[in-house]
This record gives C-alpha cells, structure tokens and sequence, in this order.
C-alpha cells in the first residue's frame, strides 16, 4: 500500500524568521538559503505577509515587494508561494478598507505569490467573507483559516470543537470560496486530543477531497503531538521549518518530523534527510550572524495558562530588551492570562495577541487596568469585529470611558470604510504631499504602514538588524561610566574595566549646570518631566518656551509597539528640551526641564 503524501510548506523564511529573529532578516543574507532549500527538493514555501510586510519597512529599510520578486525568480515559476493575511487587517494592524483589501490581494498576486492563507483572529466570519473573494478574483489560491488555540484553565464558551465546527459552518453558509481550509494554532496551545477531534469533525463537515491542514507552534511542547493526531485524524498538509529557525517558538524541525514519522505510512513531503541536512547547513550559516534569542529556543510550560503565540513572543522580548525592560516578562506573561479572560476569547494570533500582550504590559507597568491599550480597548468595544463571547463589562465600560469610543456591532470593514483616513485618495494626497510617486505599491506602503512607510519612501529609515558582530560587547562603555556626588557637587566618572594592581581613575569631569538636565531630577514633578517607560521618542508636541498645563500630552513614545503618551505633571514654562524626535530613553529619563 501507497504511503499517504502529506504535503509539507516550509515555513522558515517568514514564521521562522518572525518566531526566532522578530521577522528582522535581511534578504541578501538569507537567499543563499533559499536556493539551498530547493535544491533539497522543497517546492511549498511561506515567503511573506504577516510580520514579514511591515518589519522590512519598519526594520530593514528593504521593500517586501522587492523580496518577493526576487524569492519567485530563485525558485521558480513552479513552486507554490504563500502569504498570511490577517482578514480584513491584511498584513497591518489595523482594519483595511474595501479597497485596501482588494489592492493588497491584487498586488501579492502581481508579486509572486500562489496562495493566501486568510485568518480573523476574532473567527469572525464577516471578516473572511470579503477579503476571500478578492483573493480568489485576483487568481490566487485562497486557504480560509479557523484559528485555535486552548482557553486557560477553567473558562468556557469558546475554542472547544464544537466551537470550530460552527466557525467552519459559518465559512460554508457565507459561501466564502475557498481551495484548503487551515487551521492554525498560533500558541501551540490546544492538546492533541482536541486537534484529532477537530480534524475528523472538519473532514465530516467539508467536501472529500478539500485539502486539510494544521499549523502549529512548538511553544508549549505538544506540537509534534498535535502533528501526529492531526495526520492518523486525516489531514493533508503540515507546517514545519528548519533550523536554526525551528523549534522553539517556532514550528518543528522537519528532520524531527521525519524521525517522528519512520515507521508510519506517511510520505513527508517526498524529502530525504540527508538533503534537508545540507540546506540546514547553509541556512545556519546564512543566519550565524543573528542574535537568537534564548527564549526562541525553549518550550515554556507556562504558555498554555498564558496564550502568547512563538510569532509574538520573541519579537516582544527582543522589544523589551532593546527597552531593558526584559526582566518584567515573566510578569506580563503572567497578567496575560486574565486579560484573555476579560477580553472575550479572540484567538492569541496578531493582532490579538499583540492587543493581549500590550493590555498586560500596561497592566504590570502602569497598575491594573489602569491603562487601557488602545487595540485591546476597540477590540472589547467591538472595532474589530465580534468576539467569540462577550467581553468583560467592566472592562468594556473602562475602554469606552478612556478611549472616549462607545461599543459597536457594525461589520469593522464598513466602520473602515467610513474613515475617510482609511481611503487610497486620502493616501495619495499624502504622497503627492511629500512628492513621492503615486503608484499602487506605494499607494499600499503607505497605508499600511502609515508615517513609517512614509519614511522608508523617503529613504530615511534606518535598518535595525540585531547582529551579534555590531552588538555591544558585554562590558560596555557605558558600564564604567559612573555620577557620582560629593558635598552636592556631581560628577562624571570613568575607570577602566576588570582588575589591575592599581585603582585607574581614566577621567573625572565636574558636570556644568547645564548638564544637569541629563541626570534625573531631584523633585521630578516641581523641576521636570520625567518618561513612564523605557521606549523611542516617536513624537514631540511641545517647544522651548512652551506653557504647558498638567495633564497634556507633551511628547508620544513608541513602545511595544504601542504609542505611550508622556504627560505634563504640572502647569509651568518649558525651559529645556532634553530629548529629540528617534532618541531612545530609558523609564524615569528626563525628557524636558521646567523654567524655574
């Protein structure tokens, strides 16, 4: 008898590099991979979308449609391309327009993509229906998506099977067209039990031959697990990577898989080892450059409490180190598991996972609920689309009270629709504004990524690569640098490093009154303004000379992906501004002096 082909999409060069490197990989280091990849006899890839839109412009100051292009020209015309799109978000954060939608399915076709892989992390079927059909009318492949994962323990009311198969109905009723149906567990949360059970309830509910797949993350340590139940259920196709970009965060290894699978009648993808041994060679050489991460390469037990799935983690981590603010993780990881409680059971997948973790973080750093975060906020108001259950109703009153937003029921791709900001003529003045061509992509740049892709049109983005060759050194500059106060005089102080048989004074330096704005003041709120968080000066809305009254909003930092305002403590006079537009600053830095 025929071993069953169960067909295999290598998914390193875009949920690996999201899961491991936070989607931060330059094309010309990672081609020479993907060249090894096909010789190796792998001819299903996950080439872009998701993260792997936005980073290169935010990131790497590289054009994603650029990469494509040259991705489809190293591995054929044969080979099948796919994308992820996030419904009505495509491949933002926010919720598209009609005519957004269409432009982004229209221009990833003319890109070298093959199939579209489209999610609502909400299982919102509304927010499927449309973006389908503009993917199947622009000639590609459209794989609807129902998202998974395993609620906390002790709550109830969604993501059991009985859950998937009324998201599945709803998919047929609505009569969305589809060529594969996913579904994808972005956590790595749900147990093998629940994934062979969804498996044989989805091959009763679909046609005999559409083809099943099941994409999972080795996050919590189940996922070969899941693989296995989901293929003795009846599935069709897996998703795995390979090394260093697999495991961990990420998907598993196909050489794990394969070693998992001997014995068993199942051909992977028709692979042979000792091939996928040399294209791992060449990509860990390709990559050897990169930072890893250590927590990209863990399973964490605490994951199934806390939802945070591997394409998230790791680019919040690397967010909060390059914050020095890493050692409140554990803490948030923690707070995350009631803010899914509250939050009405939307899939921890972006941009709900990225909501989940924001609202926790403001829950660690700025005190319980304190802090509404603005996705997570219309996500309860119902800007997003409908959640699985309702929402927390406290939570729901203090997101409308704090974002002065009231709930809605209305189908979030009519609410974008209405936004006159969220229009392609609103974006073409824009660029017309700032002399930049207008044409389609860089009509869809710009509104997908808004002031940063601006910038990367202007040619002002700067590339922000974590490569250990241009890493600090573990001792620092910095690290020897001290101020130090004797008889209420300050001063700078430096000495070497390490030990020597004498005490090396390299320079001491009397710090000028008008240095002193640069250390912390010493009654922060009669003297100075002071940042809540660590983060990037994203905006300033204030000049020297400026009055100000307590409360407004000075300044918005960029953190975690989120804009922070900072706030005046108290009516005065702005004497000094200590911090410019792109500075990055540490919690408790003073950002701008008080005339006294």
């Amino acid at each position: 008898m025929a071993k069953k082909f169960i067909d295999v999409m290598d998914t390193s060069f875009r949920d690996g590099f999201q899961s491991v490197y936070g989607a931060r990989v330059l094309m010309e280091d990672f081609f020479p991979a993907v060249e090894a990849a096909k010789e190796a006899g792998i001819t299903h890839f996950e080439f872009g979308g998701g993260a792997r839109f936005q980073s290169l412009y935010f990131y790497l100051n590289e054009d994603a449609f650029l990469m494509m292009d040259k991705f489809r020209a190293i591995v054929g015309k044969k080979a099948n391309l796919q994308t992820l799109a996030r419904g009505v978000n495509t491949v933002t954060l926010d919720t598209g327009s009609k005519e957004l939608i269409d432009l982004h399915a229209k221009l990833f076709a003319k890109h070298g993509t093959t199939t579209i892989r489209n999610f609502d992390a909400l299982n919102d079927v509304n927010n499927l229906k449309f973006s389908g059909e503009c993917i199947t009318k622009h000639g590609l492949k459209h794989e609807v998506v129902v998202t998974l994962m395993d609620l906390p323990p002790n709550c109830k009311g969604a993501h059991d099977v009985p859950f998937y198969e009324r998201i599945l109905k709803d998919i047929l009723k609505a009569e969305i067209p589809f060529s594969s149906v996913c579904f994808k567990d972005a956590s790595g949360t749900s147990n093998p039990n629940k994934i062979y059970e969804t498996i044989k309830m989805a091959r009763k509910n679909l046609p005999s031959d559409t083809h099943i797949r099941l994409h999972t993350h080795e996050t919590a340590g189940v996922s070969i697990a899941c693989y296995l139940a989901a293929l003795e259920a009846g599935v069709d196709g897996i998703d795995l990577a390979a090394a260093p970009v697999s495991g961990g965060t990420s998907q598993p290894d196909i050489l794990t898989m394969m070693h998992a699978l001997k014995g068993k009648n199942y051909d992977l993808g028709g692979l042979e080892e000792d091939k996928i041994l040399k294209y791992e060679e060449v990509l860990k050489d390709c990559l050897k450059d990169y930072f890893l991460p250590p927590e990209a390469t863990m399973v964490n037990p605490l994951i199934p409490f806390s939802p945070m799935p591997g394409g998230a983690l790791t680019a919040n981590t690397q967010m909060m180190r390059d914050n020095n603010i890493l050692d409140k993780f554990p803490q948030v990881i923690k707070a995350m598991r009631e803010v899914v409680e509250k939050g009405g059971f939307g899939t921890s997948v972006t941009p709900v996972s990225q909501f989940y973790f924001q609202q926790a973080f403001n829950n660690v750093m700025f005190g319980e609920w304190k802090k509404i975060a603005d996705g997570y906020g219309r996500m309860v108001l119902g800007y997003f689309g409908k959640t699985p259950v309702k929402p927390d109703p406290k939570v729901v009153e203090l997101a409308s009270k704090q974002l002065n937003l009231e709930p809605t029921t209305e189908p979030a791709i009519n609410l974008a629709d209405k936004d006159e900001t969220k229009s392609l003529a609103y974006t073409q003045k824009i660029l017309e504004k700032e002399g930049i061509e207008v044409n389609e992509e860089n009509l869809f740049i710009a509104a997908a990524c808004k002031e940063k892709g601006i910038a990367y049109l202007k040619g002002q983005t700067k590339v922000n690569v974590r490569k250990i060759s241009t890493m600090p050194k573990a001792i620092s500059a910095d690290e020897n640098r001290f101020t130090v106060a004797v008889n209420g005089n300050k001063y700078h102080v430096e000495v070497h490093s390490g030990f020597d048989k004498d005490v090396n004074i390299k320079s001491v330096k009397k710090i000028n009154e008008d240095e002193k704005s640069n250390a912390v003041a010493t009654n922060a709120s009669d003297e100075a303004i002071l940042a809540g968080i660590s983060g990037n000066v994203f905006k300033i809305h204030i000049n020297e000379g400026d009055e100000v009254k307590a409360g407004q909003v000075v300044m918005i930092l960029e953190a975690m992906k989120m804009e922070i305002e900072v706030n005046a403590p108290r009516d005065g006079v702005i004497a000094e501004l200590c911090v410019k537009t792109g500075d990055n600053i540490s919690e408790e830095q003073v950002v701008a002096i008080y005339k006294k």
